[in-house]
């Protein structure tokens, strides 16, 4: 029985079909910041690298750091 914490970023943009689409990014440095983060999402929107199916990303929608803690109540028997 174990208790894991996990994080990971997620970037949010706004497509022009008016939908979001997220990308989840594992393991985020600890000292990361706002800043660094705007950065890397308006290049990628202004270098129009993803498209999808309700079109090319036209904006930032919303940046999350999200922890999970995960408690292991039950290991199964090992054969």
């Amino acid at each position: 029985m174990a208790t894991t914490n996990t994080k990971v970023v997620r970037l949010s943009f706004a497509t022009e079909g008016g939908k979001t689409f997220s990308i989840t990014i594992p393991t985020p440095r600890e000292d990361l910041n706002q800043a660094e983060v705007l950065a890397v999402m308006n290049t990628i929107v202004s270098s129009n690298v993803f498209l999808t199916t309700s079109g090319a990303l036209t904006g930032i929608r919303d940046i999350k750091v999200i922890g999970t803690v995960t408690d292991d109540l039950f290991d199964p028997p090992q054969a």
